[in-house]
């Protein structure tokens, strides 16, 4: 399976959305039944996805679930790839989803000061947990803070306990402003240069900006392709022809950026 970049939410109280989401390009789509439902929708929007995830879907599904509660409507379902947790605060929270839930992937959300202070806990609870995410409109009103710069010690924290717990990197969480694209896509570049790879997406517009912001350069390519070919000569660590030195760690992150590259289609390896 191609490495994910973008993850688009869809209202689950609203199936034209998400059946557009399906078709809108995005790599996963989430199936919100949380944030994005009003309270008088909840029931409507849970049996409305419960219907929709009653066949197989083109693309992985993931659904948001607003209660553990909706997990016994869904966990069934041949199209459910995978349940996000919101406002997961300690290890505890994730093993009692994993016991109602057995064989199904999970995403917690760490929405809270808590939550990140618990990040590496929370990322090695349970075999289920395939990789963690921040909320971060959630976790700015718990902090306190602005937008921008602020929350970027949460956000390496929780890049970091994803990598220690061997699980991939998390991707960036939404940004609400759907006009901006400009914005959007220096949010990317900032979020890149921290250890995000990919992004949610509220919006089909998102998607390509995200896109162009995760997708390697042309520079990052050759360089890793460098780095790979010198590698299959010495299986150790080794020198390049510029003096610079690479180890098993840095032959990893090339082959990632080829991996990305192949994704795109726009790098066949040289001749």
């Amino acid at each position: 399976m191609t490495t994910p970049l973008t993850y688009l939410y869809a209202p689950g109280d609203r199936p034209e959305v998400v059946h557009k989401a399906l078709a809108s390009g995005a790599d996963v789509v989430i199936v919100d039944l949380e944030d994005a439902v009003a309270a008088d929708r909840k029931k409507y929007a849970l049996a409305a996805t419960a219907e929709l995830l009653a066949s197989p879907q083109r693309l992985p599904v993931h659904v948001r679930i607003n209660t553990p509660h909706d997990i016994e409507a869904l966990i069934a379902l041949p199209g459910l790839c995978a349940l996000r947790i919101p406002k997961v605060a300690h290890g505890t929270d994730i093993r009692r989803i994993a016991a109602r839930a057995p064989g199904v992937p999970l995403y917690p959300l760490l929405e809270s000061a808590l939550a990140i202070e618990h990040a590496y806990a929370i990322a090695t609870a349970h075999p289920a947990v395939h990789g963690i995410a921040i909320g971060e409109a959630d976790l700015r009103a718990d902090l306190g803070v602005r937008d921008g710069t602020s929350l970027d010690w949460p956000r390496t924290r929780i890049v970091v306990a994803a990598r220690a717990a061997g699980l991939a990197p998390p991707a960036q969480s939404v940004f609400p402003d759907i006009r901006d694209l400009d914005a959007l896509y220096a949010s990317c570049t900032h979020g890149r240069a921290l250890g995000f790879l990919g992004r949610a997406a509220i919006h089909p517009r998102q998607l390509p900006v995200i896109e162009r912001a995760f997708r390697p350069t042309p520079e990052e390519i050759e360089a890793a392709e460098e780095i790979v070919k010198a590698a299959a000569t010495d299986g150790g660590a080794l020198a390049l022809p510029d003096g610079r030195f690479v180890d098993a760690a840095i032959v990893a992150a090339a082959q990632r950026t080829l991996a990305l590259a192949r994704r795109e289609g726009s790098w066949e390896g040289s001749s």
